[in-house]
C-alpha cells in the first residue's frame, strides 16, 4: 500500500528491470549438423535481418549458402553483409518475377545440380497500406502485400522442387499479427495470414516429394521491416512486458530455430508454424 512502511522483504522488481538482466545465452550450433546441404537465402537486407541471423546459424552448422538481393541498389549491402562467409554466389531477385525466379533456381542448378533448404524471409507493402486503417486499403496495395508476402513463396517452392529430388526442407517467416488485430500491422496481417495457410497447402503438395515446409513466426524483433509497423516500439516493450519468459526473443534464437528445421531432427515435422516469441503467442490479451 502507498506510504506503508517498508516491510525489510526484498523488493518486487518491475517488468522492465528483469527484462534489462536477462542475458541471451548465445545461439547453439551444431558443427557438422548441416554439412553437405546448401541452402538458398531470400530476404537478407541487412546485418540486422532476420534471415541473416539464420544464415549465419545455418553456415555455423555447416550449410553451403547462396543469396539473393533485389536490384544493384540492394546488391552492395548485401554483399558486404554476407561478405563474413567468404565468396558466396549472388543472385539478382525480384520474386514478383517468374522470369527471374526461373533463372536463379537454373543457375543454381547449373552451379550445384541440388539445393537442400530455401529460407523464404520476404514481405512488403506499400507504405499507405500500413500507415492508413486497414478499411482504407486499396485494392492495387492490397494485392501488392499479398504477391510479394504470400505469393512469392508458392512461386519460389515451385522452383526450388526440381533441385530437390531427394527431399528438402523450406521455411518461410511469418508473425503473430496473422493471427490477432495488431494495432498497425494491417494488410500485412492479412498477408502473413494467407502465408501461412499457403505453408499448409504446400505442406501437402510437397510431402509426397520428401520436401517438408514450415514457418517460424518470430517474435517483435528491431529489424529494418519491423521499424515500418507504426508503434513498433510500444509493440516491442509489450512482448517484453507479457512474454511468460519475460524479454522479447533474440533474433539469434530464431537463427536456431531454422537450423533445427533445416535438419532431419525436423523430419516429421511439416506445415506447422513454430512459435518463437519467448511465449507471447500464448499470454491473454
Amino acid at each position: 500500500m502507498v506510504g506503508k512502511p517498508h516491510s525489510g522483504r526484498p523488493r518486487r522488481r518491475h517488468v522492465h528491470e528483469f527484462i534489462r538482466e536477462v542475458k541471451v545465452p548465445e545461439s547453439t550450433r551444431v558443427p557438422g549438423l548441416l554439412a553437405s546441404k546448401r541452402g538458398l537465402i531470400v530476404g537478407v537486407a541487412n546485418q540486422h535481418s532476420i534471415a541473416w541471423a539464420c544464415a549465419q546459424a545455418l553456415a555455423g552448422a555447416g550449410m553451403e549458402l547462396a543469396f539473393t538481393y533485389q536490384g544493384e541498389t540492394m546488391r552492395e549491402r548485401v554483399q558486404k553483409t554476407v561478405g563474413s562467409l567468404g565468396d558466396v554466389p549472388l543472385f539478382d531477385l525480384d520474386v514478383q518475377s517468374d522470369q527471374q525466379i526461373d533463372g536463379v533456381f537454373g543457375e543454381l542448378q547449373s552451379r550445384w545440380g541440388q539445393l537442400d533448404f530455401l529460407l523464404h524471409s520476404v514481405a512488403f507493402a506499400p507504405k499507405a497500406a500500413m500507415a492508413n486503417p486497414f478499411v482504407e486499403t486499396q485494392r492495387e496495395d492490397f494485392l501488392t502485400a499479398h504477391s510479394v508476402s504470400a505469393y512469392s513463396l508458392v512461386a519460389l517452392s515451385r522452383a526450388a522442387l526440381p533441385l530437390m529430388p531427394a527431399g528438402g526442407s523450406i521455411v518461410t517467416m511469418t508473425y503473430y499479427g496473422s493471427q490477432k488485430a495488431v494495432p498497425g500491422y494491417n494488410v500485412m496481417g492479412v498477408a502473413k495470414a494467407a502465408l501461412e495457410a499457403s505453408v499448409r497447402y504446400l505442406a501437402r503438395d510437397l510431402g509426397p516429394r520428401g520436401v517438408r515446409i514450415n514457418a517460424i513466426s518470430a517474435g517483435a524483433v528491431n529489424t529494418l521491416a519491423a521499424r515500418g509497423v507504426a508503434h513498433f516500439r510500444d509493440l516491442l516493450k509489450v512482448t517484453g512486458e507479457r512474454a511468460p519468459l519475460g524479454r522479447p526473443v533474440d533474433v539469434s534464437e530464431v537463427g536456431s530455430s531454422a537450423v533445427f528445421l533445416a535438419s532431419d531432427l525436423a523430419s516429421g515435422i511439416t506445415g506447422e508454424t513454430l512459435y518463437v516469441d519467448a511465449g507471447f503467442n500464448i499470454t491473454a490479451g
